[in-house]
């Protein structure tokens, strides 16, 4: 009886030993994170979709001064009070649309646009084995700088 407590004991202690030693072996290896930053700033200024973007915008804000313009002058040349009422409404109207239009298409093409700078991120972080990607701007110390890769594929 005293032979078989003993090795009880024995087998325990060994299991208890070997089961402590696993344990410290497992909690001193540090699992293996890459950590990437990438210059959102720098990916939005060198876009060509991003400045044919802007390009865009700036013609159609020049054709909506044009439309003011226009209705200035129609209006300036009026004497009727109820034609200029006319002529304002008129143009307020066209140019309330236009302004729309304009707000509405930007917000979609830059939209579409940020989301493919996402998806280009994703892709690469997850090609070149990355498990975080931070912005540049808020990191201070570390990480490998994934902008130049970046770029190549949204360009």
């Amino acid at each position: 009886m005293k032979k078989k407590i003993l090795t009880v004991s024995l087998i325990i202690g060994a299991f208890a030993a070997g089961y402590s030693i696993n344990n410290i072996a497992i909690s001193k290896t540090q699992p293996e994170y890459r950590v990437a930053i990438i210059d959102i700033q720098k990916i939005v200024a060198n876009s060509s979709e991003i400045k044919a973007l802007k390009s865009e915008q700036e013609k159609q804000v020049q054709n909506m001064q044009l439309t003011i313009n226009k209705a200035r002058e129609e209006i300036a040349k009026e004497k009727d009070p109820k034609k200029v009422a006319e002529l304002e409404e008129k143009y307020r109207n066209e140019i309330n649309q236009q302004k729309l239009a304009l707000d509405t298409s930007y917000n979609n093409k830059l939209t579409a646009i940020d989301s493919k700078i996402k998806t280009a991120v994703v892709e690469k972080a997850r090609s070149m084995n990355y498990n975080l990607v931070l912005p540049k701007n808020m990191t201070l110390f570390g990480g490998d700088d994934i902008t130049e890769q970046v770029s190549t594929i949204i360009n």
